[in-house]
This record gives structure tokens, C-alpha cells and sequence, in this order.
């Protein structure tokens, strides 16, 4: 991976039909941490990957070129953009305390979870779920190993954080 520091790859895994696309920022033996590139010349947010079941990282001319392009366009990334990410734990608290809404998925690409966090242990991470209106749902609860990837800071998710009441952030 150290190769592909800074630069545009993208990962493919073996139990994922989505391919993940973004600028490698860091990585432990445990997690991925990409600036998120998920179409054309566009970086939005960040995304964290679970360091499982990893097919293949790529990096070809067209991705060389689109990294020329978002480059170009004045877009880059930075050592600010660098976040603990030894375990699970670390990575929560920073997110939720940096940014304070993000969003997790499992191994099953059909369903994400957005919220803040309420309560992580080793047993259970529990999140107030944040509906696609801006309304906080109620708790909702995973497994912590199931976790397979944390997105923060993109659009859409600033985009919601905008119309939740002010004494529910």
C-alpha cells in the first residue's frame, strides 16, 4: 500500500460488488482511509474500509488521469485530512467527535446507516439513526466486527446535518 500513497486506486474486494475509488491518505494493518472519489473528477468525503477480504488495488492511466484532472482543478489532500485509525474505537470517537454525523455499512452494500453515536463497546456500537429528512430515528445496533465501512464529511451527509434542529445536535 505504501506505493500508493496520495495517489487515485481504487479497491476491490472479494465479498463486495462495489469497487471503492479514492486517494490513499492512510492506512493500518486493520483499515483504509480514502478521500472519497466517487464519480468523474469529484472528491466527496471520506471514506474508512475495513482491511478484509481485499481482491485487488488498481491504479491505471485512467485513474492516473482523473488524478491529474481533480489535481488540476485545485483539489487535493492534506495531512489534516489524516485520522486515528488503529481500531474501530479510535476511529468512532474521532468521527463523531470532529464531524459529528457519519455513516457505516456492513458487508451487504444494499443498506447504510447514518447517525451519531449513542454508545460503543466491544459487544455493540449504537447509533441515533438520522433519517434521509434530517430526523433522528431512534437507536439502532450493530456488531462492531460487521462493520465494514465508515463514510463522513461527504455531501449528502452535510446536506442533512443542515436541517436538524438545532437541540438535537
Amino acid at each position: 500500500m505504501e506505493q500508493y500513497l496520495r495517489q487515485l486506486i481504487e479497491i476491490e474486494f472479494l465479498d463486495k460488488k462495489e469497487i471503492f475509488t479514492g486517494f490513499l491518505i492512510d492506512y493500518s494493518d486493520d483499515w483504509i482511509l480514502l478521500r472519497n472519489n466517487p464519480v468523474d473528477f469529484i472528491l466527496d468525503g471520506f471514506l474508512i474500509l475495513k482491511n478484509k477480504n481485499i481482491q485487488a488495488v488498481n491504479r491505471d492511466h485512467d485513474l492516473a488521469f482523473t488524478e491529474k484532472v481533480i489535481r488540476l482543478k485545485g483539489l487535493k489532500t492534506n495531512s489534516e485530512d489524516i485520522i486515528p485509525i488503529r481500531d474501530l474505537a479510535s476511529i468512532i470517537n474521532y468521527v463523531n467527535n470532529k464531524y459529528g454525523i457519519f455513516q457505516i455499512a456492513k458487508k451487504s452494500a444494499k443498506s447504510a446507516y447514518l447517525g451519531k453515536l449513542l454508545e460503543l463497546n466491544d459487544e455493540e456500537l449504537i447509533i441515533d439513526f438520522l433519517d434521509t429528512k434530517g430526523q433522528f430515528g431512534g437507536e439502532l445496533s450493530f456488531n462492531p466486527e460487521k462493520i465494514r465501512v465508515i463514510e463522513f464529511d461527504t455531501d449528502y451527509i452535510n446536506s442533512l446535518k443542515l436541517v436538524i434542529p438545532e437541540d438535537q445536535k
